[in-house]
């Protein structure tokens, strides 16, 4: 093998780097306007590409989103469905504790008016304690 390029090829240097020995003025302008091209073209296509992966992102976005809300509206929907039978099941309960004083109150008149002064004491001796 020859060590010494022949005219119109290039050598290699010691770090690697390709030097051109005998290159013409046109073909070095051709090279140039060459690479031009093609640095504007990667141009064109990253910029195609970057605006399609947004477009992309964009409606991921959006699908999710709307998938969230919906299940947060299904969700708020099965928390106020049973709010609602918690507060109906708790009146029921209240009707049904004010019936039975009521029925008590009826069969031992005189056990609920001692109650009743119980219940006052109790509270009257809370209320001092704090004040």
């Amino acid at each position: 093998m020859n060590s010494n390029p022949t005219p119109g090829q290039s050598s290699r240097s010691t770090t690697g780097q390709v030097e051109p020995e005998h290159v013409a003025p046109d073909g070095l302008s051709a090279e140039m306007s060459n690479l031009r091209r093609d640095v504007a073209s990667l141009k064109d296509t990253f910029a195609r590409l970057a605006s399609q992966v947004g477009g992309e992102v964009a409606k991921t976005a959006r699908s999710m989103s709307q998938t969230v809300a919906s299940q947060v509206g299904s969700a708020t929907g099965g928390v106020t469905d049973a709010g609602s039978e918690l507060a109906s099941a708790a009146k029921e309960h209240a009707k049904t504790f004010a019936s039975e004083l009521e029925g008590m109150a009826r069969r031992n008149p005189l056990g609920t008016i001692a109650g009743a002064l119980l219940v006052g004491v109790i509270i009257g001796m809370m209320s001092r304690g704090r004040g």
